[in-house]
């Protein structure tokens, strides 16, 4: 089990990274600002800078405290990154899915299955018996995902860890947002955070209740998309 201490220390260490890396001057990005910069739910525009910083203050946290956890991390974080930037956001599972199907390998895919992986190896590492690593593989890269689903409002994915903790008031005031790239690696840090601590009935349950939300949140999502026409 991970003690108090160490959870603490690798809270605030994930709040100083963060904060520390959104200090740093404003850089030229790949592509320009424009390729960057996204519309959020009220018609303003922001950019998703708060997940560069959040993304690798989470990993290199999550990794203090268990090595596998930050592998995990990162690579949520890089794929949603990647989404950010190379992304045409055809949202939900079966956009991807059925992009697939078609022969065309879109980035929420190239997401979906790179953060799988790396969720599954992260759990070959906390656990030894197979199923455990299953389960834990599956409930990392469930609550990635399902984080990322719900991060449509300011503040969604914000206040969960020390990472989150840190960006959140630019968040909530709307001056910029987390993007795939934050939410993910967020997500993923709570994933890791619950499968290294539990045992086997307690991975079961974490991974059937992500994996059912994440399931009925894309449904909703895709019921709000149609509805917007």
């Amino acid at each position: 089990m991970i003690s108090a201490t160490r959870s603490s220390r690798a809270f605030l260490l994930a709040a100083g990274l963060t904060r520390a890396g959104q200090a740093l001057p404003e850089r030229p990005r790949p592509g320009g600002r424009a390729r960057w910069e996204r519309t959020n739910h009220a018609g303003r525009t922001v950019g998703p800078y708060a997940g560069s910083a959040a993304a690798p203050g989470a990993a290199l946290a999550a990794a203090r405290v268990r090595p596998a956890a930050g592998l995990a991390v990162l690579a949520a974080g890089a794929c949603g990154a990647y989404d950010d930037v190379a992304g045409d956001h055809r949202r939900g599972f079966r956009a991807h899915l059925r992009a697939l199907r078609d022969g065309e390998v879109i980035s929420g895919a190239v997401k979906l299955f790179g953060i799988s992986a790396a969720a599954l190896a992260a759990g070959a590492l906390l656990h030894e018996h197979p199923l455990d690593r299953l389960l834990a593989g599956v409930a990392v890269a469930g609550t990635a995902h399902l984080v990322n689903l719900v991060d449509v409002r300011p503040g969604r994915a914000a206040g969960a860890v020390g990472a989150a903790a840190a960006v959140l008031p630019e968040d909530l005031a709307e001056r910029t947002m987390l993007g795939d790239a934050g939410a993910h690696a967020l997500g993923a840090a709570l994933g890791a955070a619950v499968a290294a601590g539990d045992r086997r009935a307690g991975l079961l349950a974490h991974a059937v209740a992500v994996v059912a939300a994440a399931r009925y949140g894309d449904r909703v999502s895709a019921w709000a998309r149609a509805a917007r026409g």
